[in-house]
């Protein structure tokens, strides 16, 4: 097998704001981190130029991510403030929120792992090339890895 991967890291401005409401920490305050996001693609068998995947075509997957990510304020669809979260919406200029299943680290990696399978078939990899990974990183110390099922690191 082999792996490529592709990492949009820190430096690109993925900076979002969001609260994990049910933990019993400052984490259930609004923070916010420039998050980096790491993808771990593979293949059996390479494609007519000797990739796995073309990194040039990754443009409208990080478009993606910045469409979700970037000056966003996420918050989770069972956030019992999220109708005082969507007026910051509806007054122009205040917050772009962004409604997401869940936040923290974990659930962006398992969001994230289900956009880019979907964006590999409609981008023809799939089914030759697997999605192994995705990594979101909220700083140096800190990230969450969403592995494909049966992969192991």
């Amino acid at each position: 097998m082999f792996l490529s991967t592709k990492e949009y890291s820190h430096d690109i401005g993925l900076s979002a704001c969001f609260r994990q409401w049910r933990a019993h920490s400052h984490c259930n305050q609004l923070h916010g981190y420039v998050l980096g996001v790491k993808f771990t693609f593979g293949a059996v068998e390479l494609d007519s130029t000797g990739w796995v995947v073309d990194f040039g075509s990754l443009k409208s997957l990080k478009q993606t991510l910045q469409d979700t990510f970037d000056h966003t304020l996420l918050v989770a669809e069972d956030d019992p403030k999220l109708e005082i979260f969507k007026q910051l919406d509806d007054l122009h200029g205040v917050a772009r929120v962004v409604v997401v299943p869940a936040c923290g680290c974990e659930k962006f990696a398992e969001m994230i792992f289900e956009v880019t399978e979907i964006w590999l078939k409609d981008n023809g990899y799939a089914p030759r090339v697997k999605l192994i990974a995705v990594e979101v990183k909220e700083h140096g110390a800190n990230s969450a890895i969403k592995l494909a099922e049966g992969a192991t690191l």
